[in-house]
Parts: C-alpha cells; structure tokens; sequence
C-alpha cells in the first residue's frame, strides 16, 4: 500500500484594507506610469499594484454592502482601465481571501 504525503496548507495573512501610501504619493505613481517617457522603478510599481488592488477591493465591498452585485465591472473600469493598468487575474475572488471584513 503507497502512502502519498499530505500537503500542509498555508495560511495567508490577512491585510487591512487601507491604502499603504498617501495620497499625494499615490496620485503622483499613476501621473508618472501614464507619462511614456518616464518609467517607474520596481518598488514604485509593486506599490501602485497594492493601491490600485485596496482600491478595486473597496469599491467591490461597497457595492457589495449595498447589495448591488454588478460592481464588478464599474469598478474594474474605473479602477484600473481608466489609468491603463492591467488587472490582476481572478482579482475580485482573491478580495475575500487577502482583506479582512
């Protein structure tokens, strides 16, 4: 009889969902990623990433509290179209799993 080894499940920290820059430094990242000429450096984008997700994910839960569930895709475009980002993939799934209720 073969034994296969069970794999242990992580458990991902759950995060606030608060914006880990200011404003005026958020404001500034997405003025510098849509200029062309300027490119924003490892550390700058992983912390445009984070705050656009905080973003996407509090618009979610908004009009998820209000029990409009067709905020998908007016948060989608808002968030991330209109700045000309990409989205994560699975993002609104992955919103329950990373930030706290």
């Amino acid at each position: 009889m073969k034994y296969s080894k069970k794999k242990k499940k992580t458990k991902t920290k759950k995060k606030k969902l608060t914006l880990t820059i200011s404003k005026e430094k958020y404001k500034s990242l997405v003025s510098k990623s849509l200029i062309s000429k300027s490119k924003l450096s490892k550390k700058e984008s992983k912390q445009l990433d984070d705050a656009l997700y905080v973003k996407y994910c509090s618009c979610l839960r908004s009009f998820e509290s209000r029990g409009d569930f067709r905020g998908y895709g007016i948060c989608m475009k808002s968030v991330y179209k209109n700045r000309g980002k990409k989205p994560p993939k699975n993002a609104s799934n992955k919103c329950k799993v990373i930030f706290k209720k």
